[in-house]
């Protein structure tokens, strides 16, 4: 097993310098054999980048977004604030690492929420309506942005960095296998080509859910959250907290809707990272079956699965 300074050290070589220089990989482009839809025939997708997101459609989200248009979805950025309307051109709204103003800059607490009140209870009735939301929120300062968000769906967001003993690097591996993984329509695919035996994450948050929350990925034994005051400055005295039993990524039905978590957004994207260019997210060799994950966690928001 690691010790935490080892960890520490690893984190920061392999991680801190992507900050300023992850770009989404050119290169990647998955052969989908069986689209869910014909090209542009799809749902809509909604990919937010009105709120200082990390990750947006045209930056380090783009192959996410071209893996869901080869999957038939249609795909279109989202600009401006989360309203009733607003929200009525899309059936799956997908935020990914946002932000408050005050910390894009600064990555470092307090970290205020990135929506404001309004927004918040603008996409609740939105999703209990009938829409489909899949928040994902990687390692502190994003938790903190988007924990009042979580919260009105009944998941607890933890404002650190999760880490998961076992390997040699950051990377998560949840594995069927040792059931980290779990049992669920998402994971077992409708056709056995589909069918997930591990993910990959790459560092991110641990966060805890509702009764009603459906685990996808769960942090095991020993796994534990360091709670710096400011991304990626860790010393032997930073806070820790264990996360064993906490999630990684799981999903609950909404009303009439759906919503995904996730606390990790490497895995749903392919990033060249660093200035080895280091391959984080579905394009990492290690990281195999993740696009499948990603395009089965897409089927179940849009009810491709129910039938499962």
């Amino acid at each position: 097993m690691m010790t935490l300074t080892l960890v520490m050290s690893l984190l920061i070589i392999l991680c801190r310098p992507a900050q300023a220089q992850q770009m989404g990989d050119p290169d990647f482009n998955p052969r989908i054999d069986n689209p869910a839809y014909p090209a542009g025939k799809g749902p809509t997708v909604l990919i937010d980048g009105a709120h200082n997101n990390f990750h947006t459609a045209a930056g380090r989200y783009k192959p996410f977004a071209e893996l869901l248009r080869g999957d038939g979805f249609r795909v279109t950025p989202f600009e401006g604030r989360f309203t009733a309307n607003s929200l009525q051109s899309g059936d799956i709204l997908v935020i990914a690492n946002a932000l408050h103003k005050n910390n894009v800059k600064s990555w470092t607490l307090p970290t205020p929420s990135a929506f404001t009140k309004n927004e918040i209870s603008a996409v609740e009735k939105w999703v209990s309506s009938g829409g489909a939301l899949l928040l994902i929120a990687d390692h502190m300062p994003f938790p903190g942005a988007a924990k009042d968000l979580a919260a009105v769906f009944g998941f607890s967001f933890n404002n650190g960095f999760a880490f998961a003993p076992g390997g040699d690097t950051p990377g998560i591996r949840f594995s069927r296998k040792d059931g980290s993984l779990r049992e669920h329509p998402i994971t077992k695919g409708s056709t056995p080509d589909e069918k997930i035996d591990f993910v990959v994450t790459f560092t991110g948050q641990a966060f805890r859910g509702p009764p009603e929350a459906e685990p996808l990925l769960v942090f095991g034994k020993s796994s534990y959250s360091l709670m710096p005051q400011r991304a990626w400055e860790f010393a032997e005295d930073t806070p820790k907290v264990s996360v064993e039993g906490w999630f990684q990524g799981a999903v609950r039905r909404y009303g009439k809707g759906r919503i995904a978590v996730f606390g990790e957004a490497a895995a749903f994207t392919a990033q060249l990272s660093g200035p080895q260019k280091a391959k984080m997210g579905m394009n990492n060799p290690d990281a195999k079956q993740n696009y499948r994950f990603v395009l089965n966690v897409m089927h179940w928001l849009c009810g491709l699965m129910d039938s499962q």
